[in-house]
């Protein structure tokens, strides 16, 4: 029953998000068109439900062939293959709006562990690997809403990036969505969906843990970090 509901929600919430985004989502399409690169959406290949692959739809922020070069899949602090643009919209978070047609078409639900890149599944544990995605991936999640910024995370590590997000944020992240898989509820994805938005406004990791006190705690490392 919970997961009808769940579903329910998705294509009632998708569909109202999508026509109250429809004039932000015409302006930056025209932004997009006319500067930068002049790409305007960037259709990716994921791991999904089960780990089988979908593409989601993200408005471009970052030179072409971008996965190719630099750091590849690991996103670091003013990364030069992030386009002037594709700051503002990837600070705001305005290139994810497009993943609203992922969620009405049912590749990702609201709420899930964020779907990643197979370069990044990869990295995962074997464990994390067969249990994550056992669930249907999400457009947010607590891993998502505790690695807000995890650009500094990396940036504020010694390791190479691609090292520091295997070592350092992937066992965190892959904790708290294995808990997530264990306690989802409608009040928990109701507390996730009003911490996602406050954490848009008030960038502060550690809030998560206001609503929801009982989370696996983060090591000293990722934490010293973090606080750096």
């Amino acid at each position: 029953m919970y997961l009808i509901f769940k579903r329910f929600l998705d294509i009632v919430i998708s569909m109202i998000a999508i026509i109250l985004f429809s004039p932000f989502l015409a302006i930056i399409i025209i932004i997009l068109k006319f500067s930068g690169e002049g790409e305007v959406f960037y259709l990716q290949e994921r791991v999904g439900y089960k780990n089988k692959k979908f593409k989601i739809f993200k408005f471009a922020t970052m030179v072409k062939n971008s996965s190719k070069i630099g750091s590849r899949d690991v996103t670091i602090r003013n990364d030069p293959r992030v386009t002037l643009f594709g700051k503002y919209l990837r600070k705001s978070k305005l290139n994810e709006v497009p993943q609203l047609f992922n969620i009405l078409k049912g590749d990702i639900t609201i709420i899930g562990p964020r779907p990643l890149m197979m370069l990044g599944f990869n990295r995962y544990s074997k464990d994390i690997q067969k249990n994550i995605y056992k669930i249907k991936p999400g457009l947010t999640g607590l891993g998502s809403i505790f690695f807000r910024d995890e650009e500094k995370i990396i940036s504020n590590s010694d390791l190479p990036p691609n090292i520091c997000y295997k070592e350092i944020i992937l066992p965190y992240k892959g904790e708290l969505e294995k808990w997530y898989q264990k306690n989802q509820n409608i009040k928990i994805d109701t507390y996730i969906i009003i911490l996602t938005l406050i954490i848009i406004l008030i960038n502060n990791h550690n809030i998560i843990f206001t609503l929801i006190n009982d989370l696996p705690k983060p090591s000293k490392k990722l934490k010293k970090l973090y606080d750096k």
